[in-house]
């Protein structure tokens, strides 16, 4: 009989749940931009504005924003945790990308609603 011991935080499954998600919500945005482009070409700044002034496209491009954040999180902690072994490093590395990626959740809500 093997007795197994389990140890760590067992993200595993629901992590890997978030990356396809968060894949999906890309794709989907990626898709909905395109058909943007595909709707009108030649567009210039002006149009450009105008389009990321619809408040429901801001909306869509913040989720975006959010999913490409959070799946971002997942994939920089994975490498940290397989790459930093001393644990004060892992945690300072995972504390300055975590602080980072909220600055860049602000400064998009920033950019998106300073659109008018």
């Amino acid at each position: 009989m093997v007795k197994r011991e389990v140890v760590g935080a067992h993200y595993g499954l629901i992590d890997w749940l978030y990356q396809r998600v968060t894949a999906l919500v890309m794709v989907a945005y990626t898709l909905v931009l395109f058909g943007v482009l595909v709707a009108n070409p030649g567009m210039d700044y002006s149009a450009w504005r105008a389009v990321f002034a619809n408040v429901p496209f801001k909306l869509l491009t913040f989720v975006f924003l959010l999913a490409v954040f959070l799946h971002a999180w997942i994939g920089v902690r994975d490498i940290f945790m397989d790459y930093l072994k001393p644990v004060s490093l892992r945690l300072t590395a995972e504390i300055l990308a975590a602080l980072a990626l909220v600055f860049y959740t602000g400064w998009a809500i920033h950019i998106l609603w300073g659109i008018k």
